[in-house]
This record gives structure tokens, sequence and C-alpha cells, in this order.
């Protein structure tokens, strides 16, 4: 099986960045689960949170038509910051399903 491996930028911050986030600040999964941050920086884990539920789909060809497929775009829940954050697919990892649970 191929799953696309996925960066998550913050695009841009219609708020006030309470917790520090600042344009162009990602983090990225590989791999299938392996979240990086790069050295050095931080991601808030409100954020993180935020666009989790949306990564496995992500990371799968969908079809042309899915709003999944069309739409990258997450909106952090803190109401005040407004950090608007895209999904990029950055790679493909190559996986063998009878190794994965």
């Amino acid at each position: 099986m191929e799953l696309f491996n996925l960066r998550i930028v913050v695009d841009r911050i219609e708020g006030r960045s309470v917790c520090g986030l600042k344009e162009g600040d990602y983090f990225e999964v590989t791999d299938s689960s392996q979240l990086r941050i790069p050295d050095g920086a931080h991601f808030c884990i409100f954020a993180i949170a935020a666009v989790m539920p949306l990564l496995p789909a992500k990371q799968r060809q969908l079809p042309s038509d899915d709003w999944l497929e069309i739409d990258s775009f997450v909106a952090c829940p803190d109401p005040d910051e407004r950090v608007i954050m895209r999904i990029e697919r950055t790679g493909t990892t190559k996986l063998e399903s009878d190794l994965l649970t």
C-alpha cells in the first residue's frame, strides 16, 4: 500500500497567536504515523488535535470529487487565534499492509 506523507503548515493567522505559532510553522506526518516537528520549534497541541482526525484520509488517494481531496484547510479551535492550517502532501511511503495493525 502507498500513503502520502503530509506537512501541516500554518497558512495564516486571522486573530492573535496566543500559543506562539506564526505563519510558516509546520509539523510533518511521515511513514504512516510518525509526527515530526523541526528542531527547536513547537506546535500547539490543540491545533494538532484539530487537524488529527483528517490526516488518515489525507494520507490516501481519494476520488477526485471527494471534498477531502479538494479541501486542505483546517482551523484551530481557539476563536481568538483563528489559526488556519494547510495540509500538504509531500511524497509517498510504501508500506506492507501485513505489517500494520
